[in-house]
C-alpha cells in the first residue's frame, strides 16, 4: 500500500508508542485520526505537530471499555476524512495484578481494553476497508502473549487474545485487509520502574538495550506498506524470547 493520501486511526495515540507511531506515518503522507480517552492535551499537540509539519490530523475521543463509543468514534473518522485504510491498535493497559488481589474489574478492564477493543474496532473499521476494496490493521500486542509475566496474568491473557485474534482476523478478512501483530519487549519502561529494574530487564535482552517507539513505528509503516504478510506476529524484544 502507498501510505500517501491514506487515512490512519492510532488508538492511544496522544502519548508514547501511540505517538511515534502517528508521527511517523504522518511523515509518509498519511493522514491520522489521533484517537485519545483522558489525554487529550496530549493528542492536540500531536495534531499540531503533525499540521505544522504540513500534514493532516484531527483528535477524537473514545473510552474503548464501551462498544458504543468504539462505533461512534469511527462513525466519526469516516465523516471527518471519508475513509479509514489503516488501523493501529495501539491502545493498552498494564498494571500488575497478582492473583492474589486480582478482582473482576481487573479483569475486566485488561480483556476490555487490550482485546475487546481491538476487535469491535477491527470490526467497525473493516466495513469501511472492504468497501475501498484494501485494508490495513496492525495490533500491538506483547511478548508476554507468548510468554506470560508473573504477577501480570490479566494483561498475558489479553495479549494471548490478541495474538489469536490477529490471526483469526487475517482469514476471516482476507484477500481485502490484512492484519498483522508486533509482540513487543520493553520499549518505554513503566513509570513506577527503577533505573535498577529498568537496567536488570535490559541485561535479560540478547541485544543489551531497549527498543524505541521509533523501532516499533517502522515496523508498523512495513506491515502497512507490505501487500504479502498478513496472520504474521513480529517479535520485537531484543531477542528476550531466546533466552
Amino acid at each position: 500500500m502507498d501510505l500517501r493520501n491514506r487515512v490512519a486511526l492510532v488508538t492511544g495515540a496522544g502519548r508514547r508508542i501511540g505517538r511515534a507511531i502517528a508521527l511517523d506515518l504522518a511523515a509518509h503522507g498519511t493522514s491520522i485520526a489521533v484517537h485519545y480517552r483522558t489525554s487529550q492535551s496530549e493528542a492536540d499537540s500531536v495534531v499540531v505537530e503533525i499540521t505544522n509539519n504540513g500534514g493532516k490530523a484531527q483528535a477524537f475521543r473514545g473510552n474503548l471499555e464501551h462498544v458504543a463509543e468504539i462505533e461512534q468514534m469511527v462513525a466519526n473518522v469516516l465523516g471527518a476524512f471519508g475513509r479509514i485504510d489503516i488501523l493501529v491498535n495501539s491502545a493498552s493497559i498494564f498494571a500488575p495484578t497478582p492473583i492474589e488481589e486480582l478482582t473482576e474489574r481487573d479483569w475486566d478492564a485488561n480483556l476490555d481494553i487490550n482485546l475487546k477493543a481491538p476487535f469491535f474496532l477491527s470490526k467497525f473499521a473493516a466495513a469501511a476497508m472492504r468497501q475501498q476494496g484494501a485494508g490495513k490493521i496492525v495490533n500491538l500486542g506483547d511478548w508476554a502473549g507468548i510468554r506470560p509475566y508473573k504477577d501480570y496474568l490479566p494483561y498475558s491473557v489479553s495479549k494471548s487474545g490478541l495474538i489469536g485474534l490477529t490471526k483469526a482476523l487475517a482469514k476471516e478478512l482476507a484477500p481485502e485487509i490484512q492484519v498483522n501483530c508486533i509482540a513487543l519487549g520493553m520499549v518505554i519502561p513503566p513509570e513506577e520502574y527503577s533505573k535498577a529494574e529498568i537496567e536488570r530487564l535490559v541485561n535479560r535482552t540478547l541485544t543489551k538495550k531497549m527498543g524505541t517507539p521509533e523501532d516499533v513505528a517502522r515496523a508498523v509503516v512495513f506491515f502497512c506498506e507490505t501487500d504479502f504478510a498478513t496472520g504474521t506476529v513480529l517479535s520485537l524484544e531484543g531477542g528476550r524470547l531466546l533466552l
